[in-house]
Order: structure tokens, then C-alpha cells, then sequence
């Protein structure tokens, strides 16, 4: 069993950065995958990007140059930056993790934090 708990949230202006953070109850939270989402009003849960346990990471296509996902082992958490955020990232969103260990492919996610909202707005 494994709890995430999103914090960093909030409003920023057109351009502006933020950084993310999901704290885990388990000092063994790299060795499954973990993911952040997101979901903008009136839209459907969008994926955002993904760490494994190998430390290879992925993105959704067009966010790459804007977001960067990372894992703080000192501190068991999870991080997402975000950087010249545009009004489309508003959204709130979530850390996931995998109930397996190890495993090279994300695909499943078992468990997730209750979400931190950003809202990108001038």
C-alpha cells in the first residue's frame, strides 16, 4: 500500500514556473512507476508524464520542452516542472504510482494523490 499526497499548486501568469511535488509513504517508491496527470475543466484525465524504477522517463509529445519529471530520493517524493506554463495547463493535477515493482513498462496505475490545482491565468 502506498499514499501520494500532491502539494505546490497554484496561480501563476502566462510564462510563469512551478514545481510540483508528490510525497510518498514509502521509502520504496522508485522501485515502481510513478506518473503525473493531469485534467483540465470539462475535459478528461490526461496523462502527463512517467518515471520507472530505471529511472527512464517519457512524456506526453507536445509537453516535453515544457515539463520535467524527477524523483527527490532524499525526501520519497515525486516532482514535476513545469515552465513557461500557458492558460491551456490549467488543470489540477495528480501523482499515480504502480502497485508493481520493477518493471521496465507503465501501463497500470494503482494508486493516486488527491490532486493539487494550478491555474495559469494574466
Amino acid at each position: 500500500q502506498m499514499t501520494l499526497s500532491e502539494t505546490g499548486g497554484g496561480s501563476v501568469q502566462p510564462g510563469g514556473s512551478l514545481t510540483l511535488s508528490c510525497e510518498t509513504s514509502t521509502d520504496t517508491y522508485k522501485e515502481h512507476c510513478l506518473a503525473w496527470f493531469r485534467q483540465s475543466p470539462g475535459k478528461e484525465r490526461q496523462w502527463v508524464a512517467t518515471i520507472n524504477a530505471f529511472g527512464a522517463m517519457s512524456y506526453l509529445g507536445h509537453l516535453k520542452p515544457r515539463f520535467d519529471i524527477s524523483r527527490d530520493d532524499a525526501k520519497n517524493r515525486l516532482l514535476l516542472r513545469g515552465h513557461n506554463l500557458q492558460p491551456e495547463d490549467t488543470g489540477t493535477y495528480y501523482c499515480a504510482a504502480s502497485a508493481s515493482r520493477w518493471t521496465a513498462r507503465c501501463d497500470e496505475w494503482d494508486y493516486w494523490g488527491q490532486g493539487t490545482r494550478v491555474t495559469v491565468s494574466s
